[in-house]
């Protein structure tokens, strides 16, 4: 008989841990004591579409405390599976979610249900948003360097104080588009300073000006303040363009220069071609000299009177060429 009682005692046991699962009486009666109008089929049926109850019935019984009405089950149910049910972090945005709803209505912000999710959806943290909204948001940029007029070269830091604009915060820009903006801004006022110690004296006139500039169009953020944390001066960046710019105009010259030379170069090279050209010619013309004369002898051209005043004029050349060779100049 006790054989016979294991199988039924088992099977009961199996039953009751399938029913408990499904039915979450505990989560039922909190969300009833609470004013939640939730049924246990509704439980059951979260179940079947792997939701899980404790994400949509506790953010609502958080809502209803709240004083939220309009938020319903249905609501939550697809707001979830929106996110996806196998999302990691589902539980933390069910619950940034509702937060921010509640938040906004406590600190009497406009944000509707489908807006809110509409954010969340969208990648964004709704609930930093909505606090952002109320107490400001303070951003600093990184060190920005800017040259004024007079060649020299300001770095400046500067804090951006902003606030949400739940209105433009699906579709608009994030926090490196402001701070992309305000960089340029502070590098084009520092350009058109015409001196350094202009900025210097009056690091407000930055932000100033920036201010002015409507940098947060677009964007998912109304900019409230810019503040110049940080001030300072950096190279003389005009000097050292003039310094690179008379290097390389050295450099140029002296290119210029070395082609010169190399021109000249060639051209002595080519004379020197030209003048032991012409000496090999004046050699073989003088080789055929001799034979000239014979010929000139042969043919009665020339006489042998001819003959020796020739080499007397030769004689008499290569006299007056030695007694040149002789004398020196005075003093050496």
């Amino acid at each position: 008989m006790e054989f016979l009682m294991l199988p039924v005692i088992a099977g009961v046991l199996v039953f009751l841990g399938i029913f408990f699962y499904l039915v979450p009486l505990r989560l039922w009666f909190e969300a009833f004591s609470s004013g939640v109008q939730v049924s246990i089929v509704a439980l059951i049926g979260m179940r079947f579409r792997s939701i899980n109850p404790y994400y949509i019935v506790r953010p609502l019984i958080s809502a209803r405390k709240a004083g939220i009405k309009d938020l319903e089950v249905s609501l939550l149910e697809a707001h979830y599976m929106a996110i996806g049910t196998k999302n990691p972090h589902v539980e933390g945005r069910m619950t940034n979610l509702v937060n921010a709803i509640i938040s906004a209505e406590k600190a009497n912000l406009t944000l509707t249900i489908k807006q809110a999710m509409a954010i969340d959806l969208a990648g964004r943290n709704v609930y930093e948003a909505v606090q952002t909204s109320v107490i400001p948001k303070i951003i600093e940029t990184p060190l920005i360097s800017g040259v004024a007029k007079d060649g020299i070269q300001v770095k400046a830091i500067a804090r951006v104080t902003v606030r949400t604009n739940i209105d433009r915060l699906v579709g608009g820009a994030g926090e490196n588009t402001i701070i992309a903006r305000v960089g340029e801004g502070i590098v084009s006022t520092i350009g058109s300073a015409n001196k350094h110690k202009d900025v210097l004296e009056n690091p407000d006139s930055i932000s100033k000006t920036v201010l002015k500039k409507g940098l947060d169009a677009g964007t998912a953020f109304e900019i409230l303040s810019i503040d110049i944390a940080d001030v300072d001066i950096g190279r003389n960046i005009g000097a050292q363009l003039q310094t690179d710019q008379a290097e390389a105009d050295k450099k140029i010259a002296q290119a210029k220069a070395e082609e010169r030379r190399a021109m000249a170069v060639a051209q002595e090279q080519e004379m020197k071609a030209r003048v032991v050209e012409m000496r090999a010619k004046v050699t073989e013309n003088e080789a055929k000299i001799p034979q000239a004369m014979a010929n000139a002898f042969e043919k009665g051209n020339l006489g042998i009177m001819d003959y020796y005043r020739m080499k007397n004029v030769i004689a008499d050349t290569d006299m007056r060429s030695s007694i040149a060779g002789d004398q020196k100049p005075e003093g050496k």
